[in-house]
């Protein structure tokens, strides 16, 4: 008798017998396998196809409706709104520009936030990036160091924002990338020492390809503890990334240019008043380069811009007009609990002076609030009873006095 003829997949070509399912076709036949493989390569082109859509339906606001925008969730700081409105639209100009010529090349608008804590630095990009609804991240200088040494490589920033993007990477190759506390790998001195400095300038040395534009190989789980996953390759050229710092101690850099410029007479009939309450808004690239950041770096980050103090007015207003606005929030979440709440006016100008005092921008807004209102959210729930509940400047004292940030000692 003739051997019957074994069934074979005719993509991988393994037999029937060495595979659980073969499906058969009109011509052919297909395994468990190749049809797993095969719905990969499908979702992929899918959402491949999801993201090109994403991209022709992106809207790009105009430099005057960023800052309107920006103006519903953020008190002040004009001239900080008005730098980063205008890099921003021309970084997704650039991005979004269909005819493109080989003799201009638009560089990147990469930006520098210059502000005391609590200002409003990360909530500038994080509403830009809600904004225009592209991915962002916030990722944190200060853990970052040298590839080999402790801490965490520069890559691992762009992990973060595939994550942010679902790993869709070419969403992420458009998105934001948030550096926070970049003052802090400043290069810690001009002198040459015998022991490296892995977490100043090597950390600025590794980022100067990041931010000019170039095909990074991501780990998206964080690559040393996972050093056998497949790597993702995101290419940088149309991230835009947004660093802020304190810089704590730039203002006496500031003030030392300052005074060294204005010996002798000037001929000019207006006499120019220097502000010493604000330093910030002399800041100049030279400035960031004395207080330790390289100068590399400093060109790849050509948009330098600074952020206000914010005073007693400011802090009133942060309190109760932005649509996000603390007393919003506060109202929003006894309302939760069908409860009214209310405050006198007193007790916000309580809150101010305390922030104020503690120094602690309006970030310390939220600390002092909820040092006086946590009593209050600990029982109104369990009390069906009360309807209404108006904070007076006598209670929000008295809970003030008790807690733990009214121990702490001003400096």
């Amino acid at each position: 008798m003739a051997k019957k003829e074994e069934m074979n997949c005719s993509f991988c070509g393994r037999s029937k017998s060495d595979v659980d399912v073969l499906i058969a076709g009109v011509t052919g036949h297909i395994c468990e396998n190749c049809i797993e493989q095969a719905h990969q390569i499908v979702g992929e082109q899918i959402n491949h196809a999801n993201s090109e859509s994403l991209d022709q339906n992106f809207e790009l606001l105009k430099p005057i409706e960023i800052r309107n925008k920006l103006d519903e969730y953020i008190i002040g700081q004009d001239d900080a709104k008005k730098i980063l409105s205008v890099a921003v639209y021309n970084h997704y100009k650039r991005i979004s520009a269909k005819s493109k010529t080989d003799d201009v090349e638009i560089e990147k608008s990469n930006v520098i936030l210059v502000g005391r804590t609590g200002t409003g630095k990360t909530l500038l990009a994080k509403t830009i990036a809600k904004m225009l609804d592209v991915p962002f991240c916030i990722a944190d200088a200060t853990v970052l160091t040298e590839a080999g040494y402790v801490g965490e490589d520069v890559e691992s920033i762009l992990s973060r924002l595939l994550q942010a993007a679902d790993f869709d990477v070419a969403k992420a190759e458009r998105g934001i990338v948030f550096i926070d506390e970049i003052d802090k790998i400043a290069r810690k001195s001009d002198n040459a020492s015998i022991t490296r400095d892995v977490s100043g300038e090597g950390v600025q040395q590794a980022m100067l390809k990041l931010l000019e534009g170039t095909i990074v190989n991501v780990p998206p789980q964080g690559g040393r503890k996972h050093p056998d996953q497949k790597m993702i390759k995101v290419n940088t050229t149309n991230i835009l990334f947004i660093a802020g710092g304190a810089f704590d101690g730039v203002e006496r850099i500031i003030g030392r240019r300052m005074n060294t410029s204005s010996i002798g007479f000037s001929n000019d009939t207006k006499e120019t008043k220097i502000d010493e309450e604000n330093l910030l808004q002399y800041i100049i690239p030279t400035d960031i380069k004395e207080f330790g950041l390289i100068p590399e770096l400093i060109g790849r980050m050509p948009v330098l811009t600074y952020l206000n103090p914010l005073d007693a007015s400011a802090l009133r207003r942060i309190l109760t007009e932005p649509n996000n606005s603390l007393i919003k929030q506060y109202n929003h979440l006894f309302d939760l609990d069908d409860v009214k709440l209310s405050f006198e006016s007193e007790v916000l100008d309580f809150i101010v002076e305390k922030a104020l005092q503690f120094k602690l921008g309006a970030r310390g807004l939220r600390s002092i609030c909820e040092a006086i209102l946590t009593d209050a959210m600990f029982d109104i729930p369990s009390d069906k009873t009360i309807k209404e509940y108006k904070v007076t400047l006598e209670y929000a004292k008295s809970k003030f006095s008790n807690s733990q940030i009214a121990k702490l000692k001003i400096a």
